[in-house]
């Protein structure tokens, strides 16, 4: 790739939005703030793979890439310990010098980067938000939305897709959560652990299977070192105070290494009470969650490789007027080892080798407080141990008579063992099973300088193994057996980049895609409370197939940034949950019964046709210079359309949503103040409810400053203050399940710092 980024203009990414540019004054990742390459074939980043992390910046006419990893360049800023310096947080940013200068870490290259619509948030742009997981900082971005089913549980949505089309990976592993059966169920990922998050969306989710259909998002941290720090170490202390729940929450990261070994070490604590709306206190919503990790590598001139220990803890309350009563909690725990490395061999043909493994053994109880024996009660536990191993070869570019072609090839295998076990009546999920092995091949041919074509395809094999009743309909006077279902989803991509005048970047892309039914949505049979739904699996659904085509528009440098998207998507066969109009108790022969008591609808897992469309804006604009920085003007604009083909609106879709704002930047201060509208929802499905519009106004300011530093040590610190919905503005999400009995919170201010070394 080649990229044409003068100082001023990589000054001038004002970060308003996390889509667009680094804070200022803050480290630089060595990794690509993405974890993907920058290379169109979607390949995993480069790590900076050097013995020490240089300190001064390169002079203007450097390069950065030594010439034996040019062709396989991926714009994380690939090198060898010959290599010349990376720059200097503190120092100014190099000049282009070049086809191999790449912008810093952290800076979007969206277009670039293959035929993705990517949005990626550093860092510095997790801290200053309130909440506990990552998606209370992504759910303001063209998009993407949150479940918002409760402060410690609020799952992505991408544009209108979520649990099983939506995957959540650390590191390029799954989560190994179970949040993707239900929208109370948290995922183990808290936001002062993620150094990036990247969503994808399009034909590079190809790389992770058929779950994740929909998008991808992405955390990427140092947690398996991939470099050893300036001097030896670096570290940094965070923390945070917000006024609407009276949370307090802190972190600490720090990495050291010598002679080619590297050790991580990282842990938070976050509390938060029962949060303020309008209308008062949300009863039962508070968070209280801790967890830490450790992690070692070593590392050597083409390649590393690193293992990691992490333990992750949640105790987190549903709140709901019924929930509230009953005090419901959620208490999770999960231990992680996560493993890590690649390999560089391009005198070989050998881009990189890759390898990813993960294993994980996640366990939660689901409590409420019995008054009469003044005790919690667990009404429900689930399980779920998971393993997970992937490994891709890429090539360097191969000159053919068309153009230089570049491959990658992987293979993904993985194995689920997830249980729902009920105390209170009939189990949700009984022991079940999922075995899935996956090869896909990823092809870049550039044809001329500006013209690049992408195709991808990708086949897998997935058995579930389960319980389930031989007849569905007929629950009562049928046998539960065990069941096994095979299916062989496939999947393939095409598209092409042109690089227009004035830096736009276009993208066409068209993707079928394939998605093999899961656990739950097959073998289900149990009352789930969260979503007040008496949830039956369907042994007879198949593949989930989707059609889409995708047309985008780019520009990441410049005064003037914007990133366009415009999709449409037909599915063939949607999965989702069926409202059969019938009530159901805690069991299963209770369900038409006619009972008075019963308290749950029943819904029955089945399939029908849908179509999405959708389109996704973001864009800033650098006014003008004035005291020592840059002021400029933002903008956004989404939305998505979901209807079945009977006509009626899929549920719990997202609003239009439209914003705007002012920012300030300079080498120290950097000031936004924004505002999100997020028009009424009407297009609704039976049994839903409309949703009121809103407006969000949200203000941050933050001051960075370098401190006096002894010997290697050279620290930094960055205070700020942010206001979130600073009208106190009624806000339900039409996500929710929970909107109509819970507001989110009111208006809030949050103190935040950083101190790094």
């Amino acid at each position: 790739m080649k990229s044409h980024i003068s100082v001023a203009a990589v000054v001038s990414l004002v970060s308003f939005s996390p889509t667009f540019g680094q804070e200022a004054g803050h480290e630089p990742q060595p990794s690509s703030a993405s974890g993907q390459s920058n290379s169109v074939s979607n390949s995993a980043n480069l790590p900076p793979v050097i013995v020490a992390e240089p300190k001064k910046a390169p002079a203007p006419t450097t390069k950065r890439v030594s010439k034996r990893n040019n062709a396989s360049q991926t714009g994380t800023g690939a090198q060898k310990t010959t290599a010349k310096p990376a720059p200097n947080p503190e120092a100014s940013l190099p000049t282009a010098s070049g086809d191999n200068f790449l912008p810093p870490p952290g800076t979007l290259i969206t277009p670039q980067a293959g035929l993705n619509a990517t949005t990626v948030t550093t860092a510095p742009n997790l801290l200053p938000t309130h909440g506990a997981t990552i998606t209370d900082t992504l759910d303001q971005q063209p998009g993407v939305a949150g479940s918002a089913f409760a402060p410690g549980a609020n799952r992505p949505i991408i544009r209108g897709l979520d649990n099983n089309r939506v995957r959540i990976q650390e590191n390029g592993i799954s989560t190994g959560d179970v949040s993707d059966i239900s929208e109370d169920h948290a995922y183990p990922i808290d936001p002062y652990s993620a150094d990036s998050v990247t969503v994808i969306r399009g034909p590079a989710t190809i790389r992770y299977g058929s779950q994740a259909i929909g998008g991808v998002v992405s955390a990427e941290n140092q947690r398996i070192p991939t470099y050893i720090p300036y001097n030896g170490f670096s570290g940094e202390i965070m923390g945070g105070l917000s006024s609407v729940d009276g949370g307090r929450d802190g972190a600490f990261k720090a990495t050291a290494g010598s002679q080619g070994f590297a050790i991580h070490a990282d842990g938070f604590d976050r509390k938060s009470n029962d949060y303020d709306t309008p209308d008062g206190k949300q009863a039962n919503s508070f968070v209280d969650s801790q967890g830490a990790s450790i992690g070692g590598s070593f590392i050597w001139h083409d390649g590393f490789f690193g293992v990691s220990y992490t333990r992750f803890d949640s105790l987190y309350a549903i709140p709901g007027v019924e929930s509230a009563e009953a005090k419901s909690r959620i208490d999770m725990g999960q231990d992680k080892i996560n493993a890590k490395g690649e390999w560089r061999a391009p005198e070989l043909g050998l881009a990189a080798v890759r390898t990813w493994f993960g294993w994980d053994n996640y366990a939660h109880n689901e409590l409420d407080f019995d008054a009469a024996e003044n005790a919690d009660t667990v009404g429900s536990r689930f399980t779920n141990k998971y393993t997970e191993g992937r490994l891709e070869a890429e090539t360097v570019p191969v000159a053919t008579g068309i153009g230089a072609l570049t491959s990658t090839a992987g293979i993904q295998i993985s194995n689920r063992k997830l249980v729902g076990t009920s105390f209170e009546g009939d189990s949700l999920l009984e022991p079940s099973t999922t075995d899935v092995i996956g090869g896909y091949l990823l092809e870049e041919l550039r044809v001329t300088k500006p013209l690049r074509f992408q195709a991808g395809f990708r086949i897998e094999h997935d058995s579930v193994h389960g319980t389930m009743y031989d007849d569905i309909f007929n629950p009562t006077s049928s046998d539960l057996v065990g069941q096994h279902k095979t299916f062989d989803p496939k999947s393939a991509s095409l598209g092409l980049l042109y690089d227009l005048p004035l830096g736009v970047v276009a993208r066409l892309t068209g993707q079928y895609a394939e998605r093999a039914p899961v656990a739950q949505e097959l073998f289900s049979k149990g009352a789930h409370d969260a979503t007040g739904t008496f949830e039956i699996g369907n042994p007879d659904i198949g593949i989930e197939t989707s059609k889409s085509i995708e047309l985008g528009f780019g520009k990441t440098t410049g005064r003037w940034r914007f990133d366009s998207s415009v999709y449409y998507t037909k599915y063939d066969g949607y999965i989702f949950r069926d409202l059969t109009g019938a009530m159901c108790g805690a069991t299963i022969d209770t369900c038409g019964s006619g009972d008075p008591g019963n308290e749950f609808h029943e819904v029955i897992f089945n399939q029908r046709d849908a179509t999405f469309y959708g389109v996704e804006l973001a864009t800033e604009y650098d006014v003008g210079h004035v005291l020592r920085g840059v002021w400029g003007v933002s903008g956004q604009y989404d939305f998505v359309h979901a209807r079945f083909s009977n006509g009626e609106y899929v549920p719990r879709m997202p609003p239009h949503r439209l914003g705007g704002g002012l920012y300030y930047r300079d080498d120290a201060w950097q000031a936004k103040i924004s505002s999100l509208y997020a028009f009424s929802q009407d297009e609704i499905a039976p049994n839903e409810t409309p949703t009121a519009g809103y407006t969000l106004v949200n203000a941050e300011v933050s001051y960075t400053m370098a401190l006096d530093g002894r010997g290697a040590v050279a620290p930094r610190m960055t205070i700020g203050i942010k206001g979130e919905n600073l009208l106190n503005d009624y806000v339900r999400d039409s996500t929710s399940f929970k909107k109509d009995e819970v507001l989110q919170p009111g208006a809030n201010v949050r103190l935040f710092g950083r101190l790094a070394y």
